[in-house]
């Protein structure tokens, strides 16, 4: 099937579904990366399924997906994916299933995560991207026709962090050059201890803070979870009504211009903090010294460095 068949199935699906009443939400999954991207959708337990778990989309490649209502689960973006003996695998994202197909497989860590519950609370759409399982690819999440209310902004992580990954986070690549980076762990995945995963004696936000690895991610996307109780910066509502929600692995200022929405919205949060880009060691450098001198950010800066330059 070509990429302009599988486009028009997507559509005439959104249509039907609104048409017939069983869904009045989608999704439209774009891939702006200069490589191909495998989306993969894992639906929670006891909400209906999606048409599809799992699939390839080139470079500048859209796919448009119906939501079943009350739809929650997860969305993410799969990399460097081939096909040995006759088993599909995933360097980053992979689900573990043998196939394009998911079929009821999550993402391994590290993987930037977009998760959904529509038509929850109070008819409310609720969505967020997460960093807590680390992260591999930069996500754009922007509501479209939204009703009013709710504090519906667009969210995600703009930034490419592989580059900028602290040294003892960075998922090298087994073909790139040395200090090659192709995700970045969390600290809980990285190190297991309890002060990083949130649990045992830290299992609530009164004993879980912040890390400055946290931070690193926070720093750079300050919408996007960095760690398990970065709820009030994090998560997002949208009213209930035909809402489409635009997915962009990949995103550039032009995703954002084109979504409505400028990237200062959603109380003055900005979608990313442009000093934490990554450029190059030069530029970093310049940037931290830029920065106010708190102990906070000068640790921060630090382990960018050290991931920019190791």
């Amino acid at each position: 099937m070509t990429s302009l068949h599988r486009a028009l199935v997507g559509f005439l699906l959104v249509v039907l579904a609104a048409v017939s009443g069983a869904a009045s939400k989608s999704f439209t999954i774009t891939n702006n990366c200069e490589y191909t991207v495998w989306p993969g959708i894992l639906s929670s337990a006891g909400s209906a399924g999606m048409d599809a778990t799992g699939f390839a989309l080139a470079p500048g490649e859209s796919r448009a997906m119906a939501v079943p209502s009350g739809w929650s689960g997860r969305l993410w973006g799969r990399t460097l994916c081939s096909t040995d003996a006759g088993r599909f695998s995933c360097v980053t994202g992979d689900c573990g299933s043998g196939k394009q197909d998911c079929a009821g497989g999550g993402a391994a860590p590290p993987t930037t995560l977009a998760e959904f519950t529509m038509d929850g609370s109070g008819g409310m759409d609720f969505y967020d991207v997460s960093l807590v399982d680390g992260y591999n690819l930069p996500v754009l999440v922007a509501p479209q026709g939204a009703a009013a209310g709710g504090n519906c902004a667009p969210t995600g992580c703009m930034a490419d962090l592989n580059g900028a990954c602290p040294a003892d986070l960075r998922v090298a690549s087994a073909s790139g050059g040395a200090g090659a980076g192709v995700a970045c762990k969390s600290a809980c995945e990285a190190f297991g201890s309890a002060e990083y995963c949130c649990s045992g004696d830290h299992g609530n936000p009164s004993t879980c803070k912040p890390s400055a690895y946290s931070q690193f991610f926070k720093n750079a996307c300050p919408r996007a979870y960095s760690y398990a109780y970065d709820d009030a910066t994090s998560t997002f509502t949208c009213a209930g009504g035909d809402t489409t929600y635009a997915m962009t692995f990949c995103p550039s200022t032009t995703s954002v211009k084109a979504a409505g929405a400028s990237p200062q919205a959603a109380g003055g949060l900005p979608l990313m903090n442009d000093t934490m880009v990554y450029l190059g060691a030069d530029q970093l450098g310049a940037a931290a010294a830029a920065r106010p001198p708190s102990s906070l950010l000068l640790a921060v800066a630090a382990l960018v460095l050290a991931g920019a330059l190791c």
